[in-house]
């Protein structure tokens, strides 16, 4: 380790891209490698929305280019096959079952709330029940519920809320997803047997969590833990403050678009660090990042490595937007260049680009061009997309050069 060292910005730059897997092309798509990126993230975030494929589909061609994805589909629902499983990591997600002992703990406040209401733990077993007597799982639909809706739309029938409740307790799993409607089965037919179950104090998990993503982060705030790993600040802080004492977690001074300051980084990623200063580790991925990419979920910590601000205005009201409904930045070796917003019509066979807009700065020179351009030939491809249509650019260069160059 040097010494009082100020680390360049392309450094931190290379070393967070490195251990979010983001340096180069994955190695080829395998169960295998699926589980260690899974694991080395921690966590792929669910999503619903799919004007294009879904944002965790999206999250692993970042990494490998195109893929099947119904390979994936076995990884995570396949008995025999399974390496994931869906649970509560950040937010809804996708996690290696490697680290499920670590991960079975977490139980939401508002979950706990709905079970202390008069009747909901008798309703809570029945629904337990009935899933256990039923070989293969039930979704929501299998329930009827002719009731009025409740309050938030997690309160729209009981045996909704039962279902999570079950689920969050680590009581039901998700054995399918049909037409993307889960399908929840009791632990005993979904976990496979290989898995460790063995119970882990809530303290030892919130730490196992906090080093997960401290190594996931590369460089990091102190705020960034909690956001990654998607824990309450207050039970963390004895984990994080006994990480630091001793030592896993290691002060430095590194560049950023504002200026120098104190950034963090876990012990283990040093000598990648050092690399990376050094040169040997370069970044060579001109790739898409869905919204939802691991890569972001370090509060502004894109402001300040690449100077670019990652929004999501799918929420928004359409004449609020800036950038566009769902938009997906465009990683360029070590820059964070542009963004696009697509739409897949599924019917012809088209992939719109509603906006596509470079950053401030950024030219759209020969190398961004061609590297775009590749990407998004395999982004097609992986999408059964047989067109482009780019309805705005801007640079309105970038666009047609883009058009020429696919």
């Amino acid at each position: 380790m040097r010494q009082h060292a100020i680390y360049p910005l392309a450094a931190l730059r290379a070393l967070t891209l490195h251990t979010q897997r983001l340096i180069q092309r994955a190695p080829a798509f395998s169960a295998e490698a699926v589980a260690d990126l899974v694991g080395a993230l921690g966590y792929v975030q669910i999503d619903t929305l799919h004007v294009v494929n879904r944002a965790h589909h999206v999250t692993f061609w970042a990494r490998f280019g195109s893929y099947p994805i119904e390979d994936l589909h076995c990884l995570i629902y396949t008995p025999g096959q399974r390496r994931l499983y869906e649970g509560w990591g950040h937010a809804a997600s996708l996690i290696s079952l490697d680290h499920y002992r670590f991960q079975r703990w977490r139980f939401h406040s508002s979950f706990r709330q709905w079970l202390e209401q008069d009747g909901n733990r008798e309703l809570a077993a029945q629904t337990l029940e009935r899933i256990r007597a039923h070989e293969g799982g039930l979704r929501v639909a299998d329930f009827e519920y002719d009731g009025p809706r409740r309050g938030s739309w997690y309160d729209w029938k009981p045996s909704k809320m039962a279902l999570e409740v079950l689920f969050a307790q680590g009581d039901l799993m998700i054995s399918d997803r049909v037409n993307f409607q889960r399908v929840y089965d009791i632990r005993e037919r979904v976990l496979p047997e290989w898995v460790d179950t063995t119970p882990v104090d809530p303290m030892e998990a919130r730490r196992f969590c906090l080093e997960q993503a401290a190594r996931a982060l590369g460089i990091f705030e102190l705020r960034h833990l909690t956001w990654y790993a998607h824990l309450m600040t207050t039970p963390a802080r004895p984990a994080i403050k006994a990480l630091a004492a001793d030592g896993s977690l290691v002060e430095i001074q590194g560049e950023s678009t504002q200026g120098v300051k104190t950034w963090l980084v876990h012990r283990d990623n040093l000598p990648l660090l050092e690399q990376a200063a050094a040169g040997e580790i370069r970044p060579e991925r001109t790739t898409f990042l869905s919204p939802f990419d691991s890569l972001f979920w370090a509060g502004e910590r894109d402001q300040q490595l690449w100077g670019f601000r990652q929004v999501l205005e799918c929420y928004k009201k359409p004449e609020d937007r800036i950038y566009g409904y769902f938009c997906f930045p465009i990683l360029h070796r070590d820059r964070l260049v542009g963004r696009f917003d697509p739409r897949l019509d599924r019917k012809s066979g088209e992939l719109h680009l509603t906006t596509l807009l470079l950053e401030p700065g950024i030219e759209p020179d020969e190398l961004l061009v061609s590297e775009t351009a590749a990407a998004m030939r395999d982004f097609m491809a992986w999408h059964g997309a047989k067109s482009l249509v780019i309805e705005k650019s801007d640079p309105q260069a970038f666009g047609e050069k883009l058009m020429r160059a696919l």
